[in-house]
């Protein structure tokens, strides 16, 4: 509910606090004092494109607020709390539109920064306005869909239909995304795996590379090896004379120490001499000249090298880079069979979404005659007697369902039912929107409604009887109605009066006695007499039946 609009420095009003109530509250005034400076206001608070010309004369900015009560509109207010501009006691919601005298403007919730879409997508769910000239939200297919749903009940259907719809679609994305990246990796796929072959057809085996080092090492120098052994053997095997001079040594009688040392120390070396001829020999055995075998060697390790330096990488670390290489191809490969579970995911979420679209489809069917009848006793009552709303639904396949609605008029029966939005006469269109409005308003709480002068066109009886509609309606929203028929303003729960003093708008509330003033200019316009002022007490209390 709008409880309270603050407007400064916009155009001829400086400054004006203006307090609503709930129920019906008729505004009136004599034409250019200024009501549609109020709805102006409002349209800036609700999203409207800012203009520069609407900073007052001598002022640096206009400075618009509007406070709205949530607490029968819980949605909303949890919407704003996870959004982080609400309290969680808090049910307030104050909007704010700043306009510069450059045109540039800033909105506000609650006083923080807000863009202006997001304000639009708040001020959706909060008011309504409805004008000959100004956009309404009843002509949006979208709009239409809603209220026909929640006329029906089927919001729960609906829903069901969107979080399947959203499911697959989110699906449909995935596989999108995963398509892409497996085309981009197909190539790289392809490298992968004939790599891979490369390294199974190479075999290699952990420290393989330093074995075959080794084995090469021995293989090439065992001709030279086998050469010096031979000569060093031979060298050995020739030390007859050092054996001879030895045993001559030890025949000697002398017990000399020097001699004794030199006697153990020949003897010593002599030992060691044949432990090493002994060794040398053993060794000699070991030594093993294969050319083949060589050649083996080194044309694996030639591999080895020419497979690492292919790959750009060391040869010891050639184990290594093949697992990384199969840990990607196997990446890939997961990724293969992930998309291949995405189409199962796939088909089974557009099924869900069928057979829940479907039942929603049936159900939109049966229930579309039912709000065309209830919206036409309404069209009927408001003075469009051979008007008729009819609901038209076409196939479509949306996050809504298998069908887009669109509500058909016809304000005659020598034209063919067109869209409403295509309605000739303005107040028509406002009077129709208007009976919708009442129908959805039946099975759904509306945001405060705000109609710029429904009653346009009509008097008399006609016109109670819109003010009587607005009365019941303003039973479930609040209703503001601009309003030039006297029968409608005296239906009001509440009036407020539009005036102008020295260029200054006013508006202010209507006691009883102010209120009877005013119907009675409504009435007879700058002639009113005791006359007028008694038909208009009349009014006041015929409004009270």
């Amino acid at each position: 509910m709008l409880k309270q609009l603050t407007i400064q420095n916009f155009v001829l009003v400086s400054h004006l606090d203006i307090s609503f109530a709930s129920g019906l509250t008729t505004i009136t005034g004599e034409s250019g004092a200024g009501k549609s400076i109020l709805l102006g206001a409002l349209g800036l608070l609700l999203g409207d494109r800012a203009r520069a010309d609407v900073v007052g004369p001598d002022a640096a900015k206009t400075d618009l607020s509007a406070e709205f009560e949530l607490a029968h509109n819980p949605a909303l207010a949890n919407q704003l709390r996870a959004a982080d501009l609400l309290d969680d006691d808090a049910t307030d919601c104050l909007l704010r539109r700043v306009v510069n005298k450059d045109g540039r403007s800033r909105a506000f919730i609650n006083a923080t920064p807000v863009t202006l879409q997001y304000l639009r997508e708040i001020t959706e769910r909060l008011v309504d306005v409805q004008g000959q000239n100004e956009h309404q939200r009843v002509v949006d297919k979208s709009v239409q869909l809603l209220m026909l749903d929640e006329y029906g009940e089927l919001l729960q259907h609906r829903e069901a239909v969107t979080k399947h719809y959203r499911l697959w679609q989110q699906v449909l994305k995935a596989i999108e995304v995963q398509q892409g990246r497996l085309s981009a990796l197909e190539d790289r796929k392809h490298l992968l795996s004939y790599q891979l072959e490369e390294f199974t057809a190479a075999e290699l085996i952990p420290d393989e590379l330093e074995s075959l080092e080794r084995e090469q090492k021995d293989l090439s120098q065992a001709q030279n090896v086998l050469g010096l052994l031979e000569q060093g053997l031979h060298d050995l095997d020739n030390i007859d004379s050092l054996r001879h001079t030895i045993r001559n040594l030890n025949a000697l009688d002398n017990n000399n120490a020097n001699l004794e040392s030199a006697q153990a120390t020949l003897s010593s070396a002599l030992s060691l001499l044949d432990d090493a001829t002994r060794d040398l020999r053993h060794f000699q055995d070991q030594v093993v000249v294969d050319p083949g075998r060589l050649s083996e060697v080194e044309q694996r390790l030639e591999l080895i090298i020419d497979l690492a330096r292919k790959h750009k990488t060391k040869p010891e670390a050639l184990l290594a880079h093949q697992a990384t290489l199969q840990a990607e191809l196997d990446q890939i490969d997961a990724d293969s069979s992930e998309l291949e579970t995405l189409f199962i995911d796939r088909e089974a979420h557009h099924a869900e979404f069928l057979k829940h679209a479907t039942t929603l489809a049936k159900k939109r069917r049966a229930v579309a005659p039912k709000f065309a009848e209830a919206v036409n006793q309404y069209i009927h009552a408001l003075g469009i007697n051979e008007g008729a709303l009819s609901v038209e639904l076409t196939e479509t396949e949306n996050e809504l369902g298998l069908e887009q609605a669109e509500f058909m008029v016809t304000t005659s029966k020598k034209f063919a039912p067109a869209p409403l939005a295509r309605v000739a006469s303005g107040g028509e269109q406002t009077r129709i929107g208007l009976a919708i409005q009442i129908v959805a308003a039946e099975r759904s709480a509306m945001p405060c409604l705000i109609l710029d002068e429904a009653d346009v066109g009509v008097g008399g009886t006609t016109a109670d009887t819109i003010g009587r509609i607005l009365r019941n309606l303003a039973k479930h929203t609040q209703v503001l109605c601009v309003t030039h028929a006297p029968q409608v303003a005296a239906l009001g729960d509440n009036h407020l009066r539009v005036s102008k003093a020295n260029d200054e708008t006013q508006i202010e509330p209507l006691d009883s006695k102010a209120r009877i003033d005013e119907l009675a200019r409504m009435l007879a316009g700058a002639d009113v007499t005791e006359k007028t002022r008694e038909y208009a007490n009349t009014l006041l209390a015929g409004a009270k039946t």
